[in-house]
């Protein structure tokens, strides 16, 4: 009764502004987020500066192999989920899928996925004398820091298309296929010696969901270390040899939420799945659905770009 005559006694502007207020908390957190891309791990699906709609159902609707997803950041796990880094990748595997690299390609249970229509990779772009990358990154939509210094040999994320584009100006050189080192397992999750992975050549590994049985031994504990301890919340110890989980000898563990495998689309360019491992369920924020503001738009560009189909 009491709250009643409380809001009785507000005006009528007020109790409007309160509502308002509350859908859009309830949109917020229900419906539509936004968020402005940060990186070029998505390039050039997204550009940084672009400010991307979230839609917040699926995380409880389900969503597909392809989707790209909006997450906080995983391995920020000494900070409050609130105050993590927001990021941006493609779903590569889904939780019970088998998720495999083959010379950079991307195979799921034994298919090839066809790769995203505007990936890039890096290639190695030589400037002309006396000519900066100025044009180049305006070009294509990256920001002005991107590229440091005066280097004339500079790497950027590009495709044929990019590629093609670039070679036809008059401050570029050349443009060539940057050949990556595909990393060291030393840098490459599970960060063990017994998985002799890189960034071009991964797995296979199956990507844990909700309920699955897992065996845990000195070979299998780098893929399930982090899920165990920090994501679901135990301890794990070793003593005496044996594997300890809160406390008792443990050679299986049940998973207690869904898991996903993600990439970028500038595979290169990206700090993903192979670098730290899975994204649990629940620090997905929602699934990037359409380009709110386009960074070309923002730069003075007349070039319009729609956000691709997922």
């Amino acid at each position: 009764m009491k709250l009643k005559a409380a809001w009785a006694r507000v005006p009528e502007w007020g109790k409007a502004f309160l509502l308002a207020i509350a859908l859009l908390a309830t949109a917020h957190v229900f419906i539509l987020r936004w968020v402005t891309v940060r990186s070029a791990s998505m390039f050039a699906t997204l550009l940084p500066g672009d400010l991307v709609g979230v839609e917040r159902w699926p995380v409880w609707t389900g969503m597909d192999r392809g989707d790209i997803i909006v997450f906080r950041d995983p391995v920020e796990d000494d900070r409050p989920m609130a105050q993590r880094q927001l990021l941006v990748k493609r779903i590569a595997g889904l939780p019970g899928d088998e998720v495999e690299l083959r010379n950079g390609m991307v195979v799921v249970n034994g298919h090839r996925m066809p790769g995203p229509e505007h990936a890039t990779a890096l290639w190695a772009v030589r400037l002309k004398v006396g000519e900066t990358a100025t044009g180049v990154l305006k070009e294509l939509g990256l920001p002005p820091d991107f590229v440091t210094g005066g280097r004339t040999l500079i790497d950027l994320p590009l495709n044929e298309k990019l590629a093609g584009q670039l070679r036809k100006r008059g401050d570029v050189a050349s443009v060539t296929r940057h050949e990556a080192d595909g990393g060291t397992p030393a840098h490459i999750f599970p960060f063990s010696p017994n998985y002799r992975w890189n960034n071009d050549d991964y797995g296979p590994l199956r990507v844990p969901g909700k309920g699955d049985t897992v065996g845990i031994t000195a070979f299998t504990l780098p893929l399930y270390d982090r899920i165990i301890s920090r994501y679901e919340h135990n301890t794990v110890e070793v003593s005496g040899g044996d594997l300890l989980v809160n406390g008792r000898e443990a050679t299986r563990y049940v998973i207690k939420q869904d898991y996903y495998f993600v990439l970028g689309d500038s595979r290169d360019s990206s700090s993903d799945s192979r670098y730290w491992g899975f994204v649990p369920a629940d620090h997905v924020v929602g699934r990037a659905g359409f380009v709110l503001l386009n960074a070309r738009a923002v730069r003075g560009q007349t070039e319009s770009r729609s956000f691709i189909a997922l």
